[in-house]
């Protein structure tokens, strides 16, 4: 007969119990997830205002709905984005649900201004330039003003996309550093078990 070890015991949980209130990377993250609050706010507010009346005619956000899309993404990402903040103000127990939660919201929030940035300059690029191939005349030559709102508020749009960019590195780092792979210990006693032999 021989000892061998006996099977691992594995323990699961977070490396950092609790967070320090006075911890500078949570201080950090909430700036962090601030900043985006107050550019999407603005990203909102410019495209609300955006429309244009001439002897052309008139336009407005409302009548392209890749604009009214970009509206809605940037209200929805402010609003999460002062939630968020507020969760990680407050100094709680780190847990893997909410280190997982953060991530994939991040994740989300992340990808859906994108879309909403790479959508709104597609329709400026036609604004602009136009397209000969379905006879679509470039309308920023009547329409500047229109264009010129419609351009700051997907550049405000692209500078959260980068501030979300950050908060999705800073959300997995937090994820997959306190909640690393299981540690391993072993019983004290071991287990006996037959060894057979040739």
């Amino acid at each position: 007969m021989e000892k061998s070890k006996a099977n691992p015991v594995v323990v699961m949980g977070s490396r950092d119990d609790h967070e320090d209130e006075n911890d500078p990377m949570r201080t950090a993250e909430t700036i962090l997830r601030l900043i985006p609050m107050a550019l999407c706010v603005s990203a909102l507010v410019l495209m609300l205002k955006n429309s244009q009346t001439n002897d052309f005619g008139s336009v407005s956000y409302s009548d392209l709905g890749a604009f009214r899309y970009l509206v809605h993404a940037n209200g929805i990402c402010a609003g999460y984005s002062l939630l968020s903040a507020i969760i990680v103000a407050m100094p709680r127990p780190s847990t893997m649900s909410r280190a997982w939660t953060f991530f994939l919201l991040d994740q989300v929030l992340t990808y859906a201004v994108l879309a909403a940035g790479a959508v709104s300059v597609e329709v400026l690029y036609l604004a602009r330039k136009g397209d000969t191939a379905i006879t679509w005349s470039a309308a920023c030559t009547s329409f500047g003003g229109f264009c010129h709102k419609a351009t700051a508020s997907a550049s405000i749009t692209f500078a959260v996309v980068a501030c979300y960019a950050m908060l999705s590195l800073v959300s997995s780092y937090k994820l997959f550093s306190r909640f690393g792979a299981p540690d391993v210990t072993y019983p004290s006693k071991a287990i006996e078990i037959p060894a057979f032999r040739t």
